[in-house]
């Protein structure tokens, strides 16, 4: 719950609008961008982009700042609490949620946030993506919830957990 619902929703809207431009600017809603990037067997003939390091080492660095900014405060400025990961070693799911998510990736060349901004652009090439990608993730929070027994163990992160 929030302390502030208007502007716990103008900083979400804020925020969301900056991701939308830099994944614009920076080309990451382009397909051919991203498969470029992702072919780092490319390195040996000359012909890798990797522009979209910079893109990741910026959001990254970005991050860190923030973090760190957060760390000492007792409550965020918009919200009764903190979400903090409860969950820090590396899992099975984890890693085979991982790879299946690159093997996506890889394959399309958009990763969900990049996928719904180019909704807002071109829906036509994006639509069958974006529904197969809310299935996907509809399907695999039933198969988490049915090995777990519980469907709020998904929605907090916990699954794998229990």
């Amino acid at each position: 719950m929030s302390r502030r619902p208007i502007l716990t929703l103008a900083a979400a809207a804020g925020s969301g609008l900056i991701f939308g431009i830099g994944l614009a600017v920076s080309r990451m809603t382009d397909p051919e961008k991203v498969k470029s990037f992702l072919d780092v067997a490319a390195m040996s003939d000359g012909t890798w982009d990797a522009s979209l390091a910079f893109v990741f080492g910026a959001g990254l660095l970005v991050a860190m700042v923030f973090y760190r900014l957060t760390r000492p405060m007792s409550a965020p400025l918009l919200s009764l609490s903190f979400s903090w990961p409860k969950k820090v070693h590396i899992d099975r799911p984890l890693v085979v949620g991982s790879a299946v998510f690159g093997v996506g990736w890889g394959l399309s060349g958009l990763c969900p946030g990049p996928a719904i901004a180019v909704l807002g652009l071109a829906p036509a090439e994006v639509a069958l993506f974006a529904v197969a990608m809310l299935i996907g993730s509809w399907t695999a929070s039933l198969i988490i919830s049915g090995r777990t027994g519980s469907a709020s163990a998904v929605a907090s992160g916990d699954a794998a957990a229990k």
